[in-house]
């Protein structure tokens, strides 16, 4: 019988345009064509991609594996990818490069591998391609479209490089979640938006006091509530081994909740949460305000929302996924 991942605390399925920074390859893929872009990773195969938009989340993320005794527990991340295995070998050699833990990976040859996330279990799949995401989304699966960064820290090209650098060792890895639409359904969401139509004078007092009358009832699930799952077990074997080990090097995680409720709409929010046995150690309850400043000064390594209203190109300065699920993309 073979191995299994199911004592893992977390797997997550990366692409590697998600994991490196594929902008020059893509551009030749786009307008020359596949023979010339095989050419050209098989000219390159030694230089390594540089890191991509997701790449400071997932190596600080496999550091928890230090926390833990067999190979078998801990953080597993998969490359799923559209490259075919030949050109696949430029993203293996990158992961060497850059000392990854990464040993598993699925290459597609130009057909998308989402559909692979169950053989996984998978609790989230990166991805820079918005079709591969919104078709995962689609079928179930949890799932995020990376948002590239500029130069400047502002999005367009997927290079920036202070958001996607190689961090040293024992840096602190920063999660930030949206609530509805993200960790939680999109319900209460969708009593907004017909309050929006029925009565949009009153809609937002209309939404704070349904939210009210149900603040003792947990929302149902949303696509992240498991990614979530998975980083409360990894902060908590971290407690326990620091305890244990106190002059070790131990890896830090720190969650934050960045949500438009705000009001009588908090309480649902926070005892959903304690429903469902999970924790954040920071919450923001923004009552509409825009996120973007609040998110720049904390500086999270990644950040998921379901509206790319709080992804703007020109204010976010940090490594951003949208969440394409619920009331506000079209379900």
């Amino acid at each position: 019988m073979g191995q299994t991942l199911d004592n893992k605390a977390l797997v997550i399925g990366v692409a590697s345009s998600a994991l490196f920074d594929l902008g020059e390859s893509d551009q030749i893929f786009r307008e020359e064509g596949v023979e010339a872009y095989e050419r050209y990773q098989n000219e390159h195969l030694d230089e390594p991609f540089r890191p991509g938009v997701a790449f400071p989340f997932i190596s600080k993320l496999l550091e928890f594996n230090s926390v833990f005794d067999g190979d078998d527990q801990g953080v597993e991340v998969v490359v799923l990818s559209r490259n075919s295995p030949r050109t696949g070998l430029r993203v293996m050699n990158s992961i060497e490069h850059y000392g990854l833990d990464i040993t598993r990976s699925v290459f597609r040859s130009g057909i998308s591998p989402f559909e692979y996330m169950k053989a996984f279990d998978m609790a989230l799949f990166l991805s820079a391609d918005d079709a591969d995401v919104r078709e995962s989304v689609a079928e179930g699966f949890p799932a995020g479209c990376v948002l590239p960064l500029s130069d400047s820290g502002n999005r367009g090209d997927g290079t920036a490089a202070e958001a996607t650098h190689v961090h040293e060792s024992g840096e602190e890895l920063r999660v930030a979640f949206d609530f509805d639409g993200v960790l939680a359904g999109d319900s209460a969401e969708r009593v907004f938006r017909e309050a929006q139509v029925s009565d949009p004078a009153n809609a937002l007092e209309k939404y704070n006091e349904h939210e009210a009358d149900l603040a003792n009832r947990p929302i149902e699930e949303g696509p992240l509530k498991r990614l979530l799952e998975g980083i409360n077990i990894l902060q908590n074997a971290a407690r326990e081994y620091r305890e244990a080990n106190p002059a070790a090097q131990t890896p830090n995680l720190r969650v934050a909740l960045v949500t438009a409720r705000s009001g009588k709409a908090q309480k649902r929010a926070v005892n959903t949460l304690e429903d469902w046995g999970l924790t954040v150690d920071d919450a923001f309850f923004l009552g509409g305000l825009n996120k973007a400043p609040f998110l720049n000064r904390m500086q999270p390594d990644i950040f998921f929302d379901d509206q790319m209203g709080n992804l703007d190109r020109y204010t976010l300065s940090i490594p951003s996924v949208h969440i394409p699920f619920g009331a506000h993309n079209g379900e």
